[in-house]
């Protein structure tokens, strides 16, 4: 998880132009703990809860030194582990190993009226335990997670197993080579596989000056069983194979290029990262594998000319330099279902997973961190951004947990959906969430025209310019039907969709600290789940089509002032914002003018920085966290007859702790009072301005 942030400006306006009845953003209205007193939005301060690592591995039995935590402020912490299989932590933050894997480790603080929300992780890799996979001579491997699926290792019949245990002060060692297909040199060592057997290829030992390359025509294994490479000329392990290969990961392992490495071809053949493949890679094991890549030729950590796709339960950490290329890279899809991947890039325009077809997340714990710029693209003839997730065609999550984090200018924390692939297939498929926990942090700012965004979908093309630019054509949509999103922009839009976005469950918390919280080009849709949107600068929610909000719970935060408003609709085009009936909404800074409703709209007062609730006369409906400082809501749900502040919430908090809809009790009944205005109201004000 990480740090969230909530940007809340001051905002200060005469009272004397606004109507005694409309219950300016400063007062709390009728029943108000300061009646017509100013109660302006004030300044949280961040407390900057970090860790001093974004990820760590630690030894069972073993010396070990955790990241530490900083909490300037000593504002109040809760600790947790994503996985208490591998390892808890107990509320003083204090960890315990159990097993292998690895878990994410989070610190998170609550918001006061003193300080924002603020969390961050890192990802603790446990070293020990079982392996999962007996050192002997087994051809046999147990299932890792799909036994239906031919990635299975399990459902592969191997007849033989090479071992390579490579050396520090002598040749490579080879046994099992009943065929002599090895050949070695020092320790760069060459399998040329001419018979066609499926083999398991075993490594193992250290060298600073060698490789491992493969060739074949079958599938095959390759054992990862604590070895060390490092190729100061290029690839560490290269396969040449075009056939499916499994990467079993046994122990500690790790492959290095060198800072001067020329990555020089060989005829036709590719070598295109530290660890390369023409064939599909299918990782599995429960052991760790570092890949450093250090070049300055743009090289990647890992990449297939295929896809690349993770079982249970290694971790597999990717380190690529200033100079080097993206972190890991599948030709033709990304598929993480098990396991952890913990990618670090810094080198401009570069991305920490990046595919021309898809990203796909079902299961695991995983992380990326992404610190480089925009550089020019001399291929494309632009300037172009980093990304943690960049997907040709579409990014979907049904499960596990990914963490990205963007620091670079120009930087996105996922972009999928391009036009060249729309171009090219006629189509770009519709991304998906549906599971999983997906968190998100930009701090970057445009550049050269390139934009920072937390989540892009999709592609626009304008004619023009500016104000006046009209769109020529646009894809790529987003359901949201399930899962926990958690993105904070700072520099940029929040989340972005250039078709058409639709809620259909969930949970999702998206702020932005320069543009709109959410936008997409087409239509806007709820029909369920949990949303907040908060921006200081822009709109909250705003489409260039139909908003439509039919069901769910909605809160949307918008501090700018006119033209902005909390939820928007392109009425310039004949469309409109709809409120329908079964909607739970919360607003503040107006709604767009001209919005239609078929349950009553209310302006309601409550108490800032503290939970308020909607009443229905029998039960509350439910209660919404109000920032810091706003104190006045435009409100509408089902049935709705009264509202209440300060209520007490001992029941779970959905969308990060924005709304409740169990455990509501105590507080001080609200009188609601019709809400007439368009974009104006509570944080509002009249039709055409503000007031």
């Amino acid at each position: 998880m990480r740090k969230l942030v909530v940007f809340l400006t001051v905002l200060a306006f005469a009272a004397t132009a606004c109507e005694q009845d409309d219950y300016p953003f400063w007062s709390d209205g009728p029943g108000g703990d300061m009646p017509g007193g100013q109660q302006g939005v004030t300044n949280l301060k961040d407390p900057a809860l970090a860790w001093n690592a974004d990820s760590f591995e630690a030894s069972i039995g073993g010396q070990n030194s955790f990241p530490t935590l900083t909490n300037t402020f000593n504002v109040n912490v809760s600790y947790e582990s994503s996985r208490p299989e591998v390892a808890t932590v107990n509320a003083n933050g204090v960890v315990t190993l159990l097993s292998g894997g690895s878990t994410l480790i989070t610190a998170s603080s609550a918001a006061d009226e003193t300080y924002s929300a603020s969390s961050d992780s890192y990802l603790l890799t446990v070293i020990g335990g079982a392996s999962g996979e007996a050192d002997d001579d087994s051809l046999v491997f147990a299932s890792t997670g799909d036994p239906s699926s031919e990635d299975d290792i399990s459902n592969t019949n191997f007849k033989g197993r090479i071992t390579v245990t490579f050396s520090e002060t002598g040749d490579a060692a080879v046994t099992g080579d009943t065929y002599g297909y090895v050949t070695v040199d020092g320790n760069k060592v060459t399998v040329n596989n001419t018979g066609g057997q499926v083999l398991i290829y075993e490594l193992k030992g250290t060298t600073a000056n060698g490789y491992f390359k493969v060739y074949g025509a079958k599938k095959q294994a390759i054992v990862l069983n604590g070895v060390s490479i490092t190729n100061p000329d290029g690839a560490a392990l290269n396969n040449q194979n075009k056939k499916r290969t499994f990467v079993v990961v046994k122990g500690t392992n790790t492959l290095s290029d060198g800072a001067s490495a020329s990555y020089t071809k060989e005829g036709d053949e590719d070598q295109k990262a530290v660890l390369f493949s023409e064939a599909q890679l299918i990782f599995s094991g429960s052991g760790l594998l570092t890949v450093n890549a250090l070049n300055a030729q743009e090289k990647s950590g890992i990449a297939s000319d295929d896809y690349i796709r993770i079982l249970e339960n290694p971790t597999i950490k990717i380190n690529a330099g200033s100079s080097a290329g993206h972190g890991l890279k599948g030709k033709d899809y990304v598929q993480l279902s098990n396991g952890s991947l913990v990618v670090s890039t810094s080198a401009p325009m570069k991305k920490g997973i990046s595919t021309d077809d898809y990203v796909l997340v079902e299961g695991g714990t995983h992380m990326v961190s992404v610190s480089g710029g925009v550089a020019y693209d001399e291929e494309d003839a632009e300037y172009s951004g980093s990304a943690g997730v960049k997907a040709d065609n579409y990014f979907a999550m049904t499960g596990g947990s990914l963490t990205i984090k963007n620091s670079g200018n120009g930087g996105k924390g996922i972009n999928a959906g391009s036009y060249d692939f729309d171009e090219e297939n006629h189509t770009v498929a519709d991304s998906y969430i549906s599971g999983g926990t997906l968190t998100i942090s930009t701090t970057g700012r445009e550049v050269n025209d390139v934009s920072a965004k937390g989540i892009k979908i999709g592609w626009v093309t304008k004619n023009g310019s500016g104000e006046h630019a009209k769109v020529t054509g646009n894809a790529g949509n987003l359901l949201v039907s399930g899962g926990k999103i958690i993105v904070n922009s700072s520099g940029g839009e929040g989340l972005e969709v250039k078709g058409n976005l639709t809620f259909d469950g969930g949970e999702t918390h998206v702020t932005s600290g320069s543009d709109d919280a959410i936008n997409c080009q087409g239509d806007l849709t709820v029909n369920n789940g949990f949303v907040y949107a908060f921006s200081s600068e822009n709109d909250a929610m705003d489409s260039n089509g139909d908003t439509k909000l039919n069901g769910g719970y909605v809160m949307a935060i918008c501090t700018k002032g006119t033209p902005e408003v909390a939820i928007d609709a392109n009425t310039e085009d004949g469309k409109k914002l709809y409120i329908n009936s079964g909607a739970t909404v919360v607003a503040y800074g107006g709604l767009e003018s001209g919005y239609s409703a078929s349950q009553t709209v209310y302006s309601m007062s409550g108490t800032a920085g503290a939970w308020n609730a909607l009443y229905d006369g029998k039960s509350f409906i439910a209660a919404f966290k109000a920032p810091s400082g706003i104190s006045t809501f435009i409100v509408s749900a089902p049935s709705l007859s009264s509202g209440y502040k300060s209520v007490s919430v001992s029941g779970e908090g959905k969308c990060n702790g924005a709304w409740a809809t169990s455990g509501i009790s105590g507080g001080t009944s609200v009188t609601l009072s019709n809400y007439t205005g368009g974009n104006g109201g509570p944080g509002g004000g009249g039709p055409g301005g503000w007031w």
